[in-house]
């Protein structure tokens, strides 16, 4: 009893066993496989990996990023879920040509002679005919006929018959072996080129990624990998004129440091345009040397002409600013003070600015210089507008420009028609911090920029990286400088000229009014007066409630029916008091005072927006690009994949497996010949001595076609000629 009870036991543990294999290599397990890593793959497509964690919070906000990092779709390829798809379809994949591979090599050596002539009348398509020749003389006739066809022929003696039996596209069975086994061999060459081994020196070799700061040839050897490191993919940014023996490898929580067996030198980079600004060439010109034997070479580096050399590739990925040297003119934006002073500064760098002054008070600044660009290329069809109301124009312009300005190139890089294209110059992009660490980014373009048909020189600021630009628009004075504009705004926070200002206007004013009120010149000088404290935000620290938004809630304190009315005084009163203004300050700094005309009617015009707008450029200085060295630097991508010539190999079979089973059609004849009966014989006035022979043909394949139908009908009508 306790014999059958584990017989029993044995047999049921080996039915789970073969229904579990039976389960693993169907087709329908294998599809649902790669059903998984199809959409797996297309949120690897989608989704950048391996970025830094803070781009995915900014991207999709602490929940989403939370529950995405949980699920490890940051770096799919490389989480515990998709590498078991990866193992159990590698699995199944081998499970099928192990059961079935067997069974095809050895169906495609079977001849099938063990047919009997009853079961071919069971066929489809047959024919039967008789013939004067003898079976043996009719075999060796229609063996001859069956070759010419192409086919494989074998004749099978029986008791009292002779069987043709022949084959044609056999193959066929090899492409399914093909396509089965190419998906191993291409899951394992991309198991080789994974991160894998990367992942496996961290978990036995301690490597853990760098999340500090600090110059690479001192970052020590547990975050570093060896130059023997079967497989990598990562980065390096070589300016001009400097080398790198060294690639980083992105990792979640910081790099990783990866060693190369030689040291590339870029000697310079070439980059060339199309007119519409877009890239049409770059290149990196570099000299190579081996660590290990000091041989040198030069080589040129393109796009899709990648430099291999002892087993590693480097390809032109990208290119970058390489730390360009700036010049740069400080103007202050707060007091006064309308002195400037230089500053120095290297893109990539920082440069503490020290001059500030903000509300009349010190303020240690440091400006972290992040990006600079020789070039932009901008469509500027639509901004010529005059019609429109400015600050609306000045609006819609600063959102196009914002949103499209490109990584390297201006907005209209972009725009098919380059007749509206333009290069606006050089900008320069950094941050401004204050000693309690707070931050402000600014863009200003060096040159001035024509809209709404009038020069101004374009300076932005933002308050976080995923905000667009908002721009100031300083317009231009008659030397292209900023000068002007700076004169009337230190002239518009001092009270004394403003006063000034006040009194020459309403003197001014009462002199083109000879009977007006004596009083009349008393009042005018203080509305002109009030009127420009207003405009100034006197009183107003921060300077929110200062440009035409305090003037507007001056206004709104009056009576409904009186506002229209007193609003349109008090323009003219404010735009003749800052004319008066201006002169004031040019006066101030020995200049001749400007002539009254239709140009610098529209210069103040665009000065009274912009000093409207300084409310929210939240800085103390403005700086103005004038000088630069540009560097270059390219950016190149640096793998060692020795699993590439395995998926090679595997897609090369995965072609040829799918070509066989679509395009080779396996084709089985046989032909049963015997003697015909003695009936048949007395029948046949032509027989011969020995009786004439009679012939059974039957024919199939795996898949009817029409072109089937055709060969078989071509077939029977060669062999029954030889009757």
């Amino acid at each position: 009893m306790p014999s059958d009870t584990s017989g029993i036991h044995i047999n049921t543990k080996r039915r789970w066993l073969a229904d579990a294999v039976e389960l693993v290599s169907s087709m329908r397990f294998a599809i649902s496989l790669l059903t998984l890593i199809a959409i797996a793959s297309t949120i690897g497509t989608v989704l950048k990996q391996n970025e830094p964690m803070p781009n995915y919070v900014n991207q999709f906000g602490p929940f989403w990023f939370d529950i995405f990092s949980k699920l490890g779709l940051y770096s799919v390829y490389s989480t515990w879920w998709f590498l078991l798809i990866m193992a159990f379809l590698v699995t199944s994949t081998s499970l099928c040509v192990a059961r079935n591979g067997p069974k095809m090599l050895s169906d495609m050596r079977n001849w099938r002679e063990n047919v009997r002539e009853q079961s071919l009348r069971n066929f489809r398509h047959k024919a039967e005919w008789t013939a004067a020749a003898s079976p043996a003389d009719l075999a060796a006739r229609l063996e001859t006929r069956i070759k010419d066809n192409g086919y494989r022929v074998k004749l099978v003696a029986k008791d009292d018959a002779i069987l043709v039996t022949a084959k044609k596209g056999a193959a066929n069975k090899l492409g399914y072996i093909f396509a089965h086994s190419a998906i191993i061999i291409i899951c394992l060459g991309a198991l080789l080129d994974s991160d894998m081994p990367i992942r496996f020196q961290q978990w036995f070799y301690g490597k853990t990624p760098f999340a500090g700061s600090g110059i690479i040839a001192q970052i020590p050897a547990q975050h570093r990998l060896s130059v023997n490191n079967p497989t990598f993919r990562g980065n390096t940014l070589i300016p001009e004129g400097a080398s790198s023996s060294t690639a980083i490898i992105p990792q979640q929580s910081g790099v990783l440091i990866q060693d190369l067996p030689f040291t590339i030198k870029l000697n310079r980079f070439v980059i060339d345009y199309y007119s519409t600004g877009m890239p049409k060439l770059f290149a990196s010109d570099v000299t190579v040397r081996d660590n290990e034997t000091g041989k040198t070479f030069s080589s040129t580096i393109k796009v899709n002409e990648p430099l291999i050399y002892n087993g590693v590739a480097v390809y032109q990925s990208s290119f970058e600013d390489g730390g360009s040297k700036l010049k740069l003119t400080a103007w202050p934006m707060a007091g006064v003070a309308d002195r400037t002073f230089e500053v120095a500064g290297e893109v990539n760098g920082s440069t503490p600015l020290r001059n500030a002054k903000e509300n009349g008070k010190d303020n240690d600044y440091t400006v972290e210089w992040s990006g600079f660009r020789a070039l932009n290329i901008e469509n500027l069809k639509n901004n010529n507008n005059g019609s429109q109301d400015a600050r609306a124009v000045n609006q819609n312009f600063n959102r196009q420009l914002a949103d499209k300005l490109d990584a390297h190139l201006g907005s209209g890089a972009k725009t098919a028609n380059s007749k509206d294209l333009k290069n606006v110059g050089p900008s320069v992009q950094y941050k401004l911090r204050d000693k309690t660490g707070q931050a402000h980014e600014f863009m200003n373009y060096m040159r001035p920029i024509q809209v709404d048909g009038a020069y101004v020189y374009l300076a932005g600021m933002r308050d976080q990286p995923d905000q667009p630009f908002r721009y100031l628009r300083i317009p231009a004075d008659d030397e292209d400088s900023v000068a002007e504009w700076m004169r009337l705004r230190a002239a518009l926070a001092d009270p004394a000229l403003r006063e000034r200002a006040a009194q020459r206007y309403a003197s001014h004013a009462m002199s083109d009014n000879r009977n007006a009120p004596a009083d009349m010149r008393e009042q005018l000088q203080k509305s002109a007066a009030k009127g420009l404290s207003l405009f100034a935000g006197s009183g107003e620290g921060d300077g929110r409630q200062s440009g035409f938004i305090a003037v507007s809630r001056f206004l709104e304190r009056m009576p409904a029916q009186d506002q229209e009315k007193a609003a349109d005084i008090f323009m003219k009163i404010l735009n003749g008091s800052l004319w008066d203004l201006w002169q004031v300050a040019r006066e101030n700094a020995g200049l001749k005072p400007m002539p009254v005309d239709e140009r610098h009617a529209r210069f103040l015009q665009l000065a009274t927006n912009a000093l409207a707008d300084t409310g929210f450029y939240q800085a103390p200085v403005y700086l103005q690009l004038h000088d630069f060295t540009e560097v270059k630097a390219s950016v190149l991508q640096v793998t060692r994949s020795p699993g590439k010539k395995v998926v090679y190999f595997g897609c090369l079979l995965l072609v040829l497996g799918v070509f066989s089973m679509l395009y080779i059609r396996e084709r089985r004849l046989w032909i049963w010949i015997r003697p015909r009966s003695a009936d048949a014989v007395d029948g046949d006035s032509g027989s011969g001595s020995d009786g004439g022979s009679h012939a059974l043909l039957a024919m199939s394949t795996q898949r009817k076609t029409l072109d089937f139908e055709r060969e078989f009908e071509t077939l029977k009508a060669q062999l029954t000629q030889q009757a």
